[in-house]
């Protein structure tokens, strides 16, 4: 306050200073002075008059006088809009840290100004929700990283989402939303798909989630609708996912193999084809659709997976790997590491919590595929995924490779 009013009570031009370099600090000082010695209206109206002084100023001199007025409260929006257009060594000193600025001055600013504009801001502490809808919108990966590592935004449920379709072609940006705690587990395990070993262990960790309160809560709700015949398909789709017996005995009845554990041996005495992975899958309680992609996936963790939700046990576990013909061992003769994965997964992962992932990727991956769907991921209709369910939208993304997009 001291320099201020020194500055202010000023009768003489500093040596070495010209008169415009001298106004500039004055008007800077005014702008700053407080509510106590300067109204709103003559604020604005100096700032008007700075704003017509700092154009044609050196960028040296618009960057002091942003130095100057960053720790302030308030500021003329006039003098905003013009320092955050600005270049950025001009605008840094407002974006990373003045509270003056709103979310419509920020929101402003990151659509009319640059991507280091964008860049400065997403490390900007406490950004609303509002900001970073329109700096995630812009697609940009490093503004989008940057918005990821900042622990103090905040972000809707709609933006993390466009994230997560967009870490399917950019998959640095998956470790980051791992670490987001807005992410759900409806994100995490269809991000599982292309995440890479690191991340698909983290998912399985945190989000592999158990169901016995769902169960508990409602065990009365299956003797109820078995009376209603399962005619309620909602209905019975929930308490598909939520029961706790995972094989299809229905299936085991129809099936030309004994039980589940047969077929896994057929499929190492005679190899894997099309119509045994779609038994598999039947006689495991899942889709043909979704037992293909998990045979097919390159990191094989999915079928540790579907091994231990089925209640296969490890030695079934290498009976099916060696029918994928997949490696055991290095052509130097360790533990080949993707079998040493697989192996892991399948250790560390209880029954339940398995058949919660399982169940998540059955039920986006076959009775959320709907015709129209179908048509939307061949047809690459990206514009039209807010139309669709969460496991709508996980199919849409998962299978979306499957459909050479």
């Amino acid at each position: 306050m001291g320099d201020t009013q020194a500055s202010l009570n000023e009768t003489s031009t500093p040596r070495g200073r010209t008169a415009r370099q001298v106004l500039l600090r004055r008007l800077a000082d005014v702008v700053s002075l407080p509510a106590s010695r300067i109204n709103a209206f003559e604020r604005a109206v100096v700032g008007d008059l700075l704003v017509d002084v700092l154009r044609p100023a050196t960028l040296e001199e618009r960057r002091r006088v942003a130095l100057r007025l960053a720790p302030l409260g308030e500021l003329p929006d006039a003098l905003k809009r013009l320092l955050l257009r600005d270049e950025p060594p001009v605008a840094a000193p407002l974006l990373e840290d003045c509270a003056a600025l709103s979310d419509a001055d920020l929101i402003g600013c990151a659509r009319d100004a640059t991507i280091r504009h964008r860049l400065m801001m997403a490390a900007r502490r406490d950004l609303s929700e509002a900001v970073t809808d329109t700096l995630l919108s812009w697609g940009e990966e490093p503004v989008i990283a940057a918005v990821l590592a900042n622990p103090s935004a905040r972000l809707t449920q709609t933006s993390l989402e466009g994230v997560i379709a967009l870490s399917r072609s950019s998959r640095a940006l998956c470790t980051a939303l791992l670490k987001r705690p807005e992410l759900r587990p409806s994100g995490a395990y269809v991000m599982f798909w292309w995440c890479g070993p690191d991340d698909r262990r983290v998912i399985l960790q945190r989000f592999a989630v158990s169901r016995d309160v769902m169960q508990t809560s409602v065990e009365d709700v299956f003797a109820l609708a078995a009376e209603e015949g399962w005619a309620d398909p909602v209905a019975r789709k929930a308490l598909q996912f939520i029961e706790r017996r995972q094989r299809n005995r229905a299936a085991i009845e129809k099936s030309p193999y004994a039980d589940l554990e047969a077929a896994v041996a057929a499929a190492a005495a005679h190899g894997l084809s099309r119509d045994l992975v779609g038994e598999i899958g039947h006689l495991s309680g899942v889709k043909p659709l979704t037992a293909a992609k998990i045979m097919g996936d390159p990191g094989g963790e999915p079928v540790a997976i579907l091994c231990k939700a089925a209640g296969l046990t490890s030695s079934s576990l290498q009976t099916l790997w060696r029918s994928m013909r997949r490696p055991e061992t290095t052509a130097d003769g360790p533990v080949h590491p993707d079998w040493s994965r697989v192996q892991l997964t399948y250790e560390m992962l209880a029954v339940d919590r398995a058949q919660t992932v399982l169940r998540y990727w059955n039920w986006s991956l076959s009775s959320a595929l709907t015709p129209t769907l179908l048509r939307a991921i061949r047809d690459g209709e990206d514009q039209m995924i807010d139309e669709y369910s969460a496991p709508e939208r996980a199919a849409a993304l998962a299978l979306a490779d499957n459909f050479g997009r």
